[in-house]
């Protein structure tokens, strides 16, 4: 793992303990750091830290965590109703602004969440983003799941 890797979990690990315990298999840690720089087009850079290995979540996408080290770090607007998919945001660590659209330019609405929310989304045409307004490593749990077929 190269040192800026190495570097995000040590500031994560002062927050949380990012440790799996999947049923009948050993313990583990994180097993892939993907840096976003930066992430649909937000501002500064957001790390996704995964802990699953492909298709081992049944009917997720992806269960991993996201981390937005720095303030005024963004994860840009996106959608999942294209993939017919719902995302929950959980947050572990810190403060942000997420911020709801419908379409291109329609901001309908924004929230202060803090740890211990959780936020969702899914439907077509319909985008969120999340923005780091705190000191301190913004740290979203994030599962992204298919919708029922």
């Amino acid at each position: 793992m190269d040192s800026e890797k190495k570097h995000v979990l040590d500031i994560v690990s002062n927050y949380i303990d990012i440790t799996l315990t999947p049923f009948g298999k050993p313990q583990r840690a994180v097993i892939d750091v993907e840096k976003r720089d930066p992430m649909y087009g937000g501002n500064g850079v957001v790390y996704m830290l995964s802990i699953f290995e492909k298709d081992e979540l049944v009917n997720n996408r992806i269960g991993v965590y996201m981390v937005l080290m720095n303030k005024g770090d963004q994860a840009g607007f996106h959608e999942h109703g294209s993939k017919k998919e719902q995302e929950l945001y959980v947050l572990i660590n810190g403060q942000g602004e997420y911020i709801e659209r419908i379409g291109e330019d329609n901001i309908t609405r924004k929230f202060d969440l803090k740890k211990g929310n959780v936020t969702c989304i899914k439907g077509d045409n319909n985008y969120h983003s999340i923005i780091n307004t705190g000191n301190e490593p913004l740290i979203i749990f994030v599962v992204t799941t298919y919708e029922a077929k």
